[in-house]
This record gives structure tokens, C-alpha cells and sequence, in this order.
């Protein structure tokens, strides 16, 4: 017995301490045409046993993406002929894509958007706004399980009571670097374009803006594991930490698209807002009075999604959404070509319930709620190089403002 509750703390010693490599890991992607062939796939991601999903399929007609590992390299194989996957290799080697995400020399301060920073330099870095601009004030959403803040900026410009709201929610996904980049990026914009129509934009809303929701995660990704996805708290398998954050939200909870089961990277948790994370976020949103807008910011796959993801059903303002979505990725589109498809969660994807967005709209009715799934569309997944941040921020920032001038022409926002 003691042998046996030594064993388990040194794996759990070991997980804590060294950094995942992914050396020769591959990644394919796989067409899935068939149910079995989905059932396949929902048993790997229940079982992983080495293998790790970049992206989950959720149903027939959509292609999954799945990291495989060396010694599994066989055994792929024999699962393509048995189940006549069709498999095409998209990353050989996957550690190589890791380690030219960022710039070989990292910049002393200041920063600046070419390459990724930490959580602490991402907090530094807001907190140095707050003190040097009177219209700008650091806000804490919350405290993670680990005992971290989780920090974001509230922009007034004027400091004018009564403005309508607006929220922008990064890195709610660990792994998810590019999405905390883009909103300090925008944020940035806000605070400091000459331009006059970005000024104007800047001076109507009030803006509150949390560039990385799941501290614990991001940090671990830094620290531990570049792949990490969900949060950090305990679950009872000894082994398997974290929820997924965006399967945890009180809508819909566990009703498709997540997992029961801890060591997935879809666990939804124990019950609805089990995450501190979350569960303050929604406390921190519930208390605003004006909020007309919520903009989700993830990676990868260039989309642009609408709610609902716990059902196919086209519901609320949806058809004056897709309208400007629509219109607005004209704009995103125009700076460098870069193609976005838009649709509802459910429909685009996957059904995924226990979202924010789904929250958001289905709790609240917020007029305007968007979605995004940033660059690329496999080639680099969620290591997408540092020198896209600028490129990724300006076209989806030039997004962001048609959807609200838009927004305000039907009187939405």
C-alpha cells in the first residue's frame, strides 16, 4: 500500500515539475464521414492514452485534428485501416512548431505585440496603464484556485457615468495564447489611435476588458505543459486536474460537447460554476447594469460564431447578428485576405453547451455577442508564430468596429 501511495505521488510530483515536450509528436488531420468513425473519436478523448486532440470533431461531416505521440504511431496506423479513417499529416513534429512560436530573443520592457507575454508582464503591463491614465482603472474579476488575481482594465474615456458596456473575454482556453495577445493589442488601440473614428468609438462604451480569464491555465502552459487547456482545480481523479471553463458556465450544463469524465480536455466539472474562475466572472457580469455587448476571443480555425451552441435551433436576435457579422467580416477580410466562415455555434461546429456566450445571451439577452476563433486553420494551431499577433489583432479589431457601427445603425448597441 505505501508502495503504492509512493508511486502516485512521484507521478504527480513529476506532473507538477517538468515541462511536456512533444518531440516527433505528429499531427494528423482525419476526415470523419462516419458515426463510427465519431465514436472513434469521442472514445480517444475520453481514453487518451497519449493521444491529445488540437481539434475535437463534435460530429460527422467535420474534421478532427489529433496529436499523436511516437510510441502511438502504429497503432494509428491500425486504426486508420480498421475504421477507414482518412488521415492526412498536417505537423510533423510538433515541439518544433512550439519552440518557433516566439521570437529567439525576448525584448526587455517595454513591450510590445512581438511575441507573447506572461501573465505577469500582461498584468504589469495594465496596472502601468491604470497609473498613468485617469481614465483607466485596474479591475479584479475574481481569484483563481491557485490564489491568483484574475485582472482586467476598465476603460472610461471622460469617466462618464450610465455608458453603455462593453466586455471583451480573453484566454478563457489556456493554450489559447493569440487570444490574450489580440485583446491587449485592441485594448492598446483604444488607449492610443490617432485615429478619430477609433477615438469616438473608444470615447462611447465603457470598456472591460480581461485579457487572460484563466490565469491558473495560462501560467501552467508557460510553466508546465504548452498545451494545457483547462483550469487547475483538483477533481477526483487523483490524476486529472482542471474543468474545462467554457463547458462550466450555468446554461445547458453538460448537455453536449463535454465530458463526465475529469481527464478530458472537455470535463464541463463537478456541477455548474465549479470553477472560481467562472463562477466569480458570472458574479462580476451579473453585476453590471448596462452591458450591450460581450466579445469572446478564442483559437483556432477563423470563425466567427453567434450563440447558440447547446442547440442547432436559430434563436433571439440571431438573423440581425449573422447580418452584421456578415458585413463586419468584409472589413476583417479586406486588411490582409484573411477568410472567416460565421454561423451559430451549434451549426458551425459543434453542439457545446456550458459556454459564456450561451450564458451571456441566454441569461441576460446582451443585443450584441460574438464569438471568435482566431488564426490559423491548422497550420500552426494554437502555436500561431508571434510575428501574426499584430496582423490577427488589426484585422479582427477592424471587425470589431464595424460590428458596432453597425450594432448602432439598428439601435443595439
Amino acid at each position: 500500500m505505501k508502495g503504492t501511495i509512493f508511486i502516485i505521488l512521484l507521478l504527480v510530483s513529476l506532473t507538477i515539475s517538468e515541462k511536456a515536450r512533444y518531440d516527433n509528436y505528429r499531427v494528423f488531420e482525419i476526415s470523419i464521414e462516419t458515426s463510427q468513425q465519431l465514436q472513434l473519436m469521442e472514445y480517444i478523448e475520453s481514453n487518451p492514452d497519449g493521444y491529445r486532440f488540437m481539434e475535437f470533431p463534435g460530429k460527422v461531416g467535420r474534421n478532427a485534428e489529433l496529436v499523436v505521440p511516437p510510441h502511438k504511431f502504429a497503432e494509428f496506423e491500425e486504426l486508420c485501416s480498421k475504421f477507414s479513417l482518412k488521415s492526412a499529416l498536417l505537423i510533423n513534429n510538433l515541439q518544433e512548431v512550439f519552440d518557433q512560436e516566439q521570437p529567439r530573443s525576448r525584448r526587455a520592457l517595454p513591450l510590445d505585440w512581438t511575441r507573447y507575454w506572461t501573465l505577469e508582464e500582461i498584468h504589469s503591463w495594465m496596472e502601468s496603464i491604470a497609473a498613468e491614465n485617469s481614465n483607466a482603472s485596474i479591475i479584479s474579476v475574481g481569484t483563481s484556485y491557485e490564489g491568483r488575481n484574475i485582472l482586467g482594465l476598465k476603460l472610461n474615456i471622460g469617466n462618464v457615468s450610465g455608458k453603455k458596456q462593453i466586455i471583451f473575454e480573453g484566454t478563457i482556453h489556456a493554450r489559447e495564447w493569440i487570444s490574450g495577445a489580440t485583446v491587449t493589442w485592441m485594448l492598446n488601440e483604444l488607449l492610443t489611435s490617432t485615429d478619430p473614428e477609433v477615438q469616438q468609438l473608444a470615447a462611447t462604451y465603457e470598456w472591460i476588458i480581461v485579457p487572460v480569464l484563466n490565469v491558473d491555465g495560462f501560467v501552467y502552459t508557460w510553466t508546465n505543459d504548452r498545451f494545457w487547456r483547462k483550469t487547475r482545480r483538483p477533481t477526483a481523479n487523483l490524476l486529472c486536474r482542471g474543468a474545462d471553463p467554457n463547458r462550466n458556465w450555468d446554461n445547458n450544463f453538460n448537455r453536449g460537447g463535454s465530458s463526465s469524465n475529469p481527464c478530458s480536455d472537455l470535463y464541463a466539472g463537478d456541477y455548474p460554476f465549479s470553477e472560481p474562475e467562472t463562477k466569480q466572472f458570472s458574479e462580476f457580469i451579473a453585476n453590471l447594469t448596462n452591458l450591450v455587448g460581450y466579445f469572446d476571443f478564442h483559437a483556432y480555425g477563423q470563425l466567427l460564431m453567434l450563440p447558440y451552441g447547446f442547440t442547432t435551433e436559430i434563436l433571439e436576435n440571431y438573423d440581425e447578428l449573422y447580418e452584421i457579422g456578415t458585413i463586419a467580416l468584409e472589413s476583417l477580410s479586406a486588411k490582409f485576405g484573411t477568410q472567416y466562415r460565421i454561423g451559430s455555434i451549434a451549426n458551425i461546429i459543434y453542439i457545446a453547451s456550458g459556454s459564456s456566450l450561451d450564458w451571456l445571451k441566454y441569461e441576460f439577452k446582451t443585443n450584441v455577442t460574438y464569438a471568435y476563433e482566431l488564426r490559423d486553420q491548422g497550420r500552426y494551431g494554437f502555436a500561431l508564430p508571434a510575428d501574426q499577433i499584430i496582423d490577427t489583432a488589426i484585422e479582427t479589431f477592424e471587425s470589431i468596429k464595424t460590428i458596432l457601427k453597425e450594432a448602432q445603425i439598428r439601435g443595439i448597441a
